[in-house]
């Protein structure tokens, strides 16, 4: 049995013959032909999530792990407004949803209807393509367009680069009606699987190269790649090759540069244009560092080429002077061979300071007390290897930095964005969809009360493990320049407090932790990290006005 709906009949044949089997349905009366037909279909797996926005975070932690799109689906009016957070952070990120918003028939909008908004191309500025299907299907032409339309937008997901697609699905009552006779598609490919880069790119970067003695590459965030990750160590050995990559880049190698803002802050600034790059590369999403953003800008390489599946003009350094529309591995697999090795001591200057950095890093944590530094280096060191690691915003992020990037976890952080809303909710559809690995969210207090809807789901598993760093409010606001120094910080930027998380795990059924010095943290992980039948939440109580004070010595001790 199905909707009798025929275009909901449709969409939920061709989505399943596309090779997506996953819906998270939020509760509505409007949407019900599409609750109808996608949890009766014996190849689909849907899941209920109350609130829309946690929902579409849920999906989105689902996408990151499953590599394909994650349907969404929420009833009419405001409800579809609460999926903008994850929808923008999807596109930014490029992560693929399916975003299925129900509708009421166009002669009911505007006309004082109950929850009824204007919902074609309500989230326009950040979706791959928005698509409104018919009412009814009346005719063979009709239906074919519209079997059409539905294997577009599902190519669009994926191709030429992942990302969110809204289907705005109109639909007149009855709603509860079902059928035995399902409506049947056709599925075929509507996109070009390859794209070769033009012959004339291609010469003209490769002489930016041949003729750089000091050529930086910077990984912005991807998920894990063996082949990218080989291709960038063999690259690394070249005399004018730096590679600067992070911890949500997810590569590894001694070789890589993966502390970029320990490194920076170390540098005199009379010797910051010195290490102005000739050539600049870049691919991969969002860079956390503001520290490198700001050298660029303010040195900015002679010529800048970035790599992009879509050709994104993504210009993060201001000196863009070249796009390659390609997959950063498949281009640096294809050019790898014509790659030049240029005399230089670019590469020597950026190991050996690395070296020097790390030394004083370690010097530092060594007579370093109770504060947040200690505590992520506790963490880092104590999590269990084979770990998905999910980095919050703001400081969360920022500190795991400041520690390089490790091989035994997987890093994921809402960087598309970048904002605190639906980082609990999307480490939990992470963990939902990989429940053969440990998922562990750092999150600070903010953070997590404002995505504490994430605990309203039944599909919380045990697997998931929540980990919420409690100083008493915006911890970031009290060390970066300017709200750091204001009158009105702790009201109304850090937003100072003196809640607990306790009671809201009690309320959840979730295993309760909580530490407030070193030797009860090193205490409590190992029965935190215990394989149990629910999940579990450690509170982590540090000093608020201590760990502004530290962050801001450690970074004066570098610089000695």
């Amino acid at each position: 049995m199905t909707s009798d709906k025929s275009t909901v009949s449709l969409l939920t044949d061709i989505f399943v013959k596309k090779g997506l089997h996953n819906i998270v349905l939020s509760p509505g009366s409007r949407n019900a032909p599409i609750i109808l037909a996608f949890t009766q279909h014996p190849d689909i797996q849907a899941v209920s999530v109350v609130d829309e926005r946690s929902a579409a975070f849920f999906a989105l932690g689902m996408a990151q792990q499953k590599k394909r799109a994650v349907a969404i689906a929420c009833t009419s009016g405001s409800a579809l407004l609460n999926y903008a957070p994850a929808i923008a952070e999807a596109y930014y990120q490029k992560i693929p949803l399916l975003v299925l918003t129900a509708d009421r028939p166009s002669h009911l909008i505007d006309v004082g209807d109950g929850q009824t908004i204007r919902q074609e191309n309500v989230f326009a500025n950040f979706i791959r393509k928005s698509y409104t299907l018919p009412l009814e299907m009346a005719t063979e032409e009709e239906k074919k367009k519209v079997n059409r339309l539905l294997n577009e937008a599902i190519d669009k997901t994926r191709f030429p680069e992942p990302g969110p697609v809204h289907i705005n699905i109109p639909l007149d009552e009855p709603l509860y009606g079902l059928t035995d006779k399902p409506v049947q598609g056709k599925v075929f490919d509507t996109y070009e699987k390859q794209i070769q880069v033009d012959e004339n790119i291609l010469k003209e970067f490769l002489h930016d190269w041949n003729h750089s003695l000091k050529t930086l590459l910077i990984a912005g965030q991807e998920i894990p790649s063996k082949k990218l990750n080989e291709i960038l160590h063999h690259i690394s050995g070249f005399q004018q090759v730096v590679v600067m990559t992070e911890t949500t880049s997810n590569l590894h190698s001694p070789s890589f540069m993966d502390e970029i803002d320990n490194l920076i802050t170390e540098i005199p600034e009379e010797e910051m244009a010195g290490l102005q790059p000739d050539l600049l590369i870049t691919f991969g999403t969002s860079v956390v560092s503001k520290k490198i953003k700001k050298l660029l800008r303010t040195f900015p390489a002679k010529h800048h080429w970035h790599i992009s599946p879509s050709g994104e003009k993504r210009d993060t350094y201001f000196c863009l002077s070249g796009i390659i529309q390609s997959d950063a591995t498949d281009f640096l697999t294809q050019v790898h061979e014509n790659l030049t090795e240029n005399d230089s001591e670019y590469r020597n200057f950026w190991q050996k300071h690395k070296a020097e950095v790390l030394q004083k890093r370690t010097a530092f944590l060594t007579k370093t007390g109770w504060c947040d530094l200690k505590v992520f280096e506790i963490l880092f060191r104590e999590i269990p290897e084979n770990s998905f690691l999910h980095l919050g915003n703001s400081t969360p992020v920022r500190y795991a930095q400041l520690f390089g990037s490790s091989m035994k976890f997987q890093y994921f952080s809402n960087r598309g964005v970048s904002g605190i809303d639906g980082q609990v909710s999307t480490a939990a559809g992470s963990a939902f969809a990989a429940k053969d690995k440990i998922n562990t969210i750092i999150t600070g207090d903010i953070g997590f009360f404002y995505d504490s809807n994430a605990l309203m789901n039944q599909n919380l598993t045990a697997n998931l493990k929540i980990i919420v760093i409690n100083n008493g409010g915006g911890d970031i606001f009290r060390f970066i320049p300017g709200p750091d120094k204001a009158v009105q910080r702790e009201s109304f930027f850090a937003t100072a407090h003196h809640w607990k998380a306790e009671m809201l795990a009690k309320t959840f059924n979730m295993r309760y932790f909580k530490a407030g010095n070193i030797a009860e943290l090193t205490s409590q992980l190992p029965e935190f990290y215990e394989e149990k039948e629910c999940p579990a939440l450690l509170e982590i109580f540090t000093n608020e006005m201590k760990n502004a004070q530290i962050l801001k010595d450690y970074f004066d001790f570098l610089r000695l």
